[in-house]
């Protein structure tokens, strides 16, 4: 897997002082995307074991809290990212005590295949749906357009 960018502290994708991974690797292509330069899987940077390292260090930081880590791209659940983010949603899991994961997709939650439900399993909240550029509301909170839906997945969220 590919990712473009990673911010080690971030305040806008989602509640709270966050680690954000944004993904390469987008089949939607969704019209009016602001992050087109995240549609091809072999773009950007490779996530190794040297990167995950560092989230699961930057997730631990007692210096700066994060509540959590926010995933978004390009889309986590492309399949060419699941079997990395699988593993990273585990590690976050077992290693980061406490923290959330929230999760972006272009995906609707009721049509996911079986091992983006796996990945799934592991997230918080997931805010799903295509952008429609014809839906775009500056407004809304943690999501682009009126059509996507964010699902508080556990009770820690609600």
């Amino acid at each position: 897997m590919n990712y473009h960018q990673y911010f080690p502290i971030d305040v806008v994708n989602g509640p709270g002082t966050r680690a954000t991974l944004f993904v390469s690797g987008c089949e939607h292509q969704c019209r009016g995307c602001y992050n087109q330069s995240t549609w091809n899987p072999d773009s950007g940077h490779q996530f190794d074991e040297q990167m995950l390292e560092q989230v699961i260090e930057d997730l631990n930081d007692t210096r700066i809290k994060r509540r959590g880590l926010s995933l978004s791209g390009g889309d986590p659940l492309h399949p060419g990212n699941l079997d990395t983010i699988l593993t990273l949603v585990r590690r976050v899991r077992q290693e980061c005590k406490g923290k959330d994961i929230w999760l972006w997709t272009g995906y609707r939650l009721d049509e996911l295949s079986p091992a983006q439900q796996a990945v799934v399993a592991y997230v918080d909240v997931l805010v799903d749906g295509k952008f429609e550029r014809d839906l775009a509301d500056p407004s809304l909170v943690f999501r682009g357009s009126s059509n996507q839906v964010i699902h508080y997945l556990t009770q820690k969220q609600r």
